[in-house]
Parts: structure tokens; C-alpha cells; sequence
């Protein structure tokens, strides 16, 4: 599930294979990208800079022309020696930009569109996005502010679901927003208006700390476009990287208590969380379980 951590692995990647180069090699699946070609060749122009922005990633060619591409639930980028047999069937390709010893080929990718800066600038969701976790110029401090602002202006929104909104703060997806609900102790159900500002620099802090331990580059300098598991527990078990993610019905890692799920938002996207470790606060009903949890602890006392 590409986050904005996979992305920002892919643009790295990319930049090492094709920044600098001639593409000598363009064969898209997608009719509007072929119809650019057709117009105004992409062979011939060079890779001048490949950036990624949140989940969005952006491929700069000469003649003001931009690549750019969103993975959704199942895109992917993958980087091969010119020759060198694909992981991925032909049927899956999207698109293949190809420079000197390498092909990039993007595999089902459900968004890849030609802008020029102009039209770039008017793109309906570039503009508003929020400052980029794992762009250099983040800080706690950054993402305290954006969540102020946006629990001063959305006091009614639960916070796993703010996690989520690009327009906040812009890389986070559905792994991420739960785990780091977890590790700063905050139900992801809660409501925006009964979060303190330690909290909301705790779950800014959480979320850099994660996604920047997920994007680590090794010391060869070598072209790497896979990590393993994404991690947020440090544990060397592949089956113990998470702390709550896609772990409903199994017991949390720090107590023991059962992990509860529940789909959240207007995407129905799934959330995990530990409802022992992360106490519900706030007024109105507690999400479906915390009633459950506070029964079967009288119970057994």
C-alpha cells in the first residue's frame, strides 16, 4: 500500500537512474499520454529532476513538460537494466521511460498525466497540499500547527481521519495513521476539539519519527527501490513490524488487551487501535468495543 514513505523511496531511486539522462525510450498503455508523445515527442527530452510530494510523484523532463503519477492502492515504480526481465507481467504496464542502462516502468498506476508548469499550478490537488512529512523542512513544530489550525477550523473531525487529509499534512495513509495514533496514546475516534497541543505535537512528532526511519538509505549508494515491511516496532520479526495495523482480534504488544477495528471515515478506510492504551476522551459515545472493555474488566474483578 503505497504511502508517502514509498514514494518518496521511489523518486530517490528514480533520480539515480534517470536524472541527468536522454530518454531514449517512451511505450505507454494510456491513450492521453501516448497522444502527448505523438505531439511532442518524449524520446530526445532529458530527465532534469524527479521529486515526490506527499503520495504524488513528479518526473521533470526538458521542454516544460512533468510527469506526473499517483499509485493509489496499487501503483508501483520499478527500475530495471535495459534487458533485465520484468517482476511484473507486460499486461501491467502502464508506461516506460527509457534512458541509457535503465528502464523506469510504472505498473498499474491508476494516475499518470503530462502538465507543463502552467497547467501544474492548476491542478486541483497539488496547490492545496499540506507540507510534506518527510520533506526537510518539516518539524513537530509544523505539523502542531497544521493540526491546531485545522482543529480550530474542523472541531467535530476525529483525529485518524485529519491524519489522513492531505491537505493537513501531506504522506500519511492508512498504516501510519493508526500506528502513530497508537504510540502517542490517543484513541484515533477522538474528536479534534478535546486533543491538548502536547498530543497533537506527540502524533507530529510520532508520524516524522516513522516515516523517516521507513526511508533510512543504506551506505553502498547502490539504487535500492525496495526496504522490506514497512516497521514502526523496530522488531526483527516480519510478523511483529506493526503495533496495531491489521492486528484485529490479536493481543496489543504492550498489554495484551484484544486490538479493535472499526471502518472510519467517508471512505470506510479501517482503523486499529488498542482501546487500553489508547483511553477514550472526550463527551459524546465511545466508539463501538471501549463499552465491551470496560464490562469484561468489572467483570473481572
Amino acid at each position: 500500500m503505497p504511502e508517502g514513505d514509498t514514494i518518496f523511496r521511489a523518486a530517490r531511486a528514480l533520480t539515480k537512474a534517470l536524472t541527468g539522462k536522454t530518454v531514449t525510450r517512451f511505450e505507454t498503455a494510456l491513450a492521453l499520454l501516448q497522444r502527448v508523445h505523438d505531439d511532442t515527442p518524449i524520446t530526445g527530452r532529458t530527465v532534469e529532476k524527479v521529486e515526490a510530494r506527499g503520495k504524488w510523484l513528479l518526473i521533470y523532463l526538458s521542454g516544460d513538460l512533468v510527469l506526473l503519477t499517483h499509485m493509489m492502492m496499487n501503483g508501483s515504480w520499478h527500475i530495471y537494466r535495459t534487458g533485465e526481465r520484468w517482476w511484473r507481467p507486460r499486461r501491467d504496464m502502464r508506461l516506460i521511460l527509457g534512458v541509457d542502462g535503465f528502464d523506469a516502468v510504472a505498473f498499474n498506476v491508476p494516475v499518470a498525466e503530462f502538465h507543463t508548469a502552467r497547467s501544474l499550478a492548476r491542478h486541483t490537488v497539488l496547490p492545496k497540499l499540506g507540507p510534506d512529512v518527510l520533506d526537510a523542512s518539516f518539524t513537530p513544530q509544523t505539523g502542531l500547527e497544521r493540526l491546531k489550525a485545522r482543529a480550530a477550523s474542523h472541531p467535530e473531525d476525529e483525529i485518524a481521519v485529519v491524519l489522513l487529509n492531505q491537505q493537513v499534512m501531506a504522506g500519511l495513509g492508512n498504516v501510519y495513521k493508526s500506528e502513530v495514533c497508537f504510540t502517542a496514546q490517543v484513541h484515533p475516534f477522538r474528536r479534534m476539539s478535546t486533543l491538548t497541543d502536547e498530543e497533537m505535537l506527540h502524533l507530529a512528532d510520532h508520524a516524522q519519527r516513522y516515516m523517516q526511519a521507513n526511508v533510512q538509505e543504506g551506505t553502498s549508494g547502490s539504487i535500492v527501490t525496495y526496504t522490506g515491511p514497512r516497521r514502526t516496532t523496530r522488531r526483527i520479526d516480519r510478523e511483529e513490524r506493526l503495533w496495531v495495523y491489521g492486528r484485529a482480534g490479536e493481543p496489543c504488544r504492550r498489554c495484551g488487551t484484544t486490538i479493535l477495528s472499526r471502518k472510519q471515515g467517508t471512505q470506510a478506510r479501517p482503523t486499529y487501535w488498542c482501546p487500553n492504551c489508547q483511553p477514550w476522551k472526550g463527551s459524546g459515545a465511545a466508539p463501538e468495543g471501549w463499552a465491551l472493555l470496560r464490562r469484561s474488566r468489572k467483570s473481572s474483578c
